[in-house]
């Protein structure tokens, strides 16, 4: 007789902190590498600085009032985005005094994003004016300029190629090269159907995942310079931030519907198919309502069309009753798939591949810190939550600890 299996764990990020004294949203929002403290920045117009007490509560160190819309952080340097100037600040060891140390004059329309690159001492922002451009952090001086062809809305760069890899509102990803004072275009991705809304990026795999207002997360292989692209759905309103924590091959993804969603990265994943063309049903030869001729020759009334999200082929809503997880397809919701695919899925098949979190508010930023390994989420409800992820290595057989359909 076989030995019963162990039944699997899943672990649920712990929440270590609440921070709640805001008079408005907080847009933005970074723990402090290797020190108990978060810098945030609100609609309030006000950037501050927490520190954790000995009771576990974070209690303000120093604020600044300022028309700000968000913050990055290099160590104690940080840079805020004012309409269009970016000013930095230095911030005391004792974390109770912010020093004004250069305005940077960036662009013409309102700063969107901002990414320090610490390694070439680079500071890399995007704005309204659809243009991306790059400052030397020490002397203060712009290198650079590119012009988009849309407001960028997530930007990461790859420090060993110096390659930048830009986000728009339309839906597509550029991958620019950035020289020390110039800048050209490798290519461009096109996969969304809603604007980008954030971007993250594995150097160690090559990879590049992009979150979307059409909920869904794509995983585009960069290194593999094949141009495969793995869908993730797994979200059922738009991903607001997507985060990768290497050295368990996880990607976390959170969204406006409060859902935090844990990807295991370290399986096979496969592409999904592209949806076949036909003017009638591939498996029952059934004519679709815009084939008039087929309609008129066999006396019959036209069907809708569907695609089987496995086969891709197209069918009528006869030949794909049934419904399933794909999870190795990116697909942990049950979708639509023919009768003949659904009979070929087994239970092993539908095993998921990401575990379901629910974060208690609607999150509209997320800071992932490796040093620590804690989750900062903001949500619409004016409050920061801190908490402690516990990754682990879980088996395709691990289930979701909470679904959101």
């Amino acid at each position: 007789m076989a030995a019963e299996q162990p039944k699997p764990q899943t672990r649920k990020p712990v929440l270590l902190s609440k921070i709640e004294a805001f008079q408005d949203i907080v847009t933005t929002a970074v723990i402090i590498p290797k020190e108990d403290g978060v810098i945030s920045v609100s609609e309030d117009r006000t950037i501050r600085v927490w520190l954790k007490r000995d009771s576990g509560q974070y209690w303000p160190s120093v604020y600044q009032t300022m028309s700000s819309k968000s913050v990055a952080s290099r160590s104690l340097v940080i840079y805020i985005y004012i309409y269009i100037y970016i000013p930095e600040f230095i911030l005391a060891e004792d974390y109770n005094k912010m020093t004004p140390a250069r305005t940077y004059q960036a662009h013409q329309g309102r700063v969107l994003v901002v990414l320090f690159v610490l390694e070439m001492e680079w500071v890399l922002s995007t704005g309204q004016d659809k243009n991306f451009t790059w400052h030397c952090s020490e002397s203060g001086q712009q290198l650079g300029t590119y012009r988009t062809a849309a407001c960028v809305s997530g930007l990461q760069f790859d420090v060993e190629t110096r390659h930048a890899f830009v986000g728009d509102q339309s839906g597509q990803v550029t991958i620019l090269k950035v020289e020390q004072d110039s800048c050209s275009m490798v290519t461009t991705f096109k996969g969304h159907t809603g604007n980008v809304t954030a971007l993250c990026w594995d150097p160690g795999q090559r990879v590049l995942f992009s979150g979307s207002s059409d909920n869904s997360i794509i995983m585009w292989d960069i290194g593999g310079r094949k141009g495969t692209a793995i869908e993730l759905q797994g979200h059922n309103d738009k991903v607001q931030g997507l985060c990768f924590a290497s050295h368990t091959r996880q990607l976390i993804s959170c969204s406006s519907d409060g859902s935090i969603v844990i990807w295991n990265m370290d399986v096979t994943r496969q592409e999904t198919p592209e949806w076949l063309d036909s003017d009638s049903c591939q498996k029952c030869e059934q004519p679709f309502f815009w084939n008039f001729k087929q309609m008129w020759d066999s006396k019959k009334i036209g069907l809708r069309q569907h695609h089987c999200r496995k086969c891709g082929q197209a069918v009528c809503g006869k030949c794909s009753s049934k419904r399933s997880t794909i999870p190795l397809m990116g697909f942990e919701f049950e979708v639509r798939v023919c009768d003949s695919c659904h009979e070929s899925i087994t239970e092993e098949d539908r095993a998921p591949t990401a575990s379901f979190h629910d974060s208690k508010h609607s999150i509209v930023h997320i800071h992932y810190e490796a040093t620590t390994g804690n989750l900062l989420t903001s949500g619409t409800d004016k409050v920061i939550k801190v908490r402690v992820p516990q990754f682990s290595h879980y088996s395709a057989l691990v289930l979701p600890s909470i679904r959101n359909h």
